[in-house]
């Protein structure tokens, strides 16, 4: 099969979908590997690297899109890539459909078979594809809500983690998943005085039981939430509901009574985002205020430690790439029930019953996709 991989275009994405080793891996299962020129750097993987592995390089956008059968990408297509879209390709990529409709749209017009890497999901509902960039994505939101807490970001001018003789900031962390448990930790680490919600019971036992009582667990509700969030320091939403947009937990109404400087960091913003004044935001310009508090919503946050990231996704990835191009994508889903649960659109339907839900479309059974 022939894998494409172009290079990441959406704003301080510098991540890249496979690394040297992922190619080395295809090629020697009688695979071509083409990979547009650059596409690596900004995750400090050379040309040479990819060439040394077996990669073909190609000068651009344009012509690695079309040399691919099956195309590898980090983040959803933006606009200007929606024009290498044919009803011959299979893009394996994460998507987000549920908040991108002009996305959906673009794919359902090409009749592109579209897998989404957040939607892949195992029988015991783990998302193996959303974990490793949900860690990253965790470990991050204490640092960047750190950072927006200092005075010159405009901030209350509060260390995390104060130093003796001093309170340290109030973190509340809404969700106890991969990224909430990320989150949790590194805010532990920085001395934070911390407090996770969840609706799952027995994630908070065992929360719990990992901190030997040095985190606060509490069972969420909106009135939890409410009373929680007015208190904080610094709010990190990471609550998911897979292919779903996110539900809105946090309302501006909230926000007007928490404390002048507070911040609110939204890693669920690929699905919509948890909190009610939440908008995406990009690196370039990652913060905006609602009422007196300072809002991060980046859409793409593991993309700032790019080479880290690209490294945690492929090791993810591989197993189901390798899958899909040596048994080809129909095959590949009827052997696995969890890459199945991936497929989100193909020959103008949407698979995915969430995503066709949030887009207000019937979806078609998986069945009838595949055995077209």
């Amino acid at each position: 099969m022939r894998v494409a991989v172009p290079s990441e275009i959406k704003n301080n994405e510098y991540r890249v979908a496979i690394t040297p080793s992922g190619v080395h891996d295809l090629v020697a299962s009688g695979h071509e590997v083409f990979v547009q020129q650059g596409a690596g750097e900004g995750a400090s993987i050379s040309d040479a690297d990819y060439a040394a592995a077996g990669a073909t390089l190609l000068p651009d956008a344009a012509s690695t899109w079309q040399r691919g059968e099956l195309v590898l990408k980090v983040k959803e297509p933006v606009e200007s890539e929606y024009r290498y879209f044919r009803d011959d390709l299979v893009l394996f990529a994460y998507l987000h459909l549920a908040a991108e409709p002009a996305l959906t749209r673009a794919l359902l017009e090409s009749k592109m078979t579209a897998i989404a890497y957040e939607t892949v999901q195992l029988p015991n509902r783990a998302l193996p594809l959303l974990a490793p960039m949900s860690e990253v994505a965790g470990r991050l939101a204490p640092l960047v809500g750190a950072q927006a807490m200092f005075r010159p970001a405009g901030g209350p001018g509060k260390l995390l983690g104060g130093v003796p003789g001093t309170y340290p900031a109030k973190v509340v962390v809404l969700g106890g998943g991969v990224a909430g448990t990320n989150a949790v930790a590194v805010s532990v680490g920085l001395g934070a005085d911390v407090t996770v919600l969840d609706t799952n019971l027995q994630r908070l036992r065992e929360i719990d039981a990992h901190y030997a009582g040095r985190v606060r667990t509490v069972a969420s509700n909106s009135f939890e939430i409410d009373r929680a969030v007015i208190d904080a320091d610094l709010v990190i939403g990471s609550v998911l509901i897979p292919g779903a947009r996110a539900p809105k937990l946090v309302t501006d109404e909230m926000v007007s009574r928490m404390r002048p400087g507070s911040v609110l960091v939204d890693i669920a913003i690929d699905q919509g985002g948890c909190f009610e004044g939440s908008r995406p935001t990009t690196h370039a310009d990652p913060t905006f205020r609602v009422h007196e508090s300072i809002f991060y919503c980046v859409s793409n946050m593991p993309g700032a430690v790019a080479h880290t990231s690209t490294y945690a996704l492929t090791n993810a990835t591989m197993p189901y790439v390798r899958a899909l191009a040596n048994l080809g994508w129909r095959d590949a889903l009827r052997a696995d029930a969890a890459l199945a649960a991936g497929l989100n659109t193909h020959d103008g339907g949407i698979v995915s019953a969430p995503v066709a839900s949030a887009a207000g479309l019937e979806h078609l059974p998986l069945d009838e996709a595949l055995a077209a």
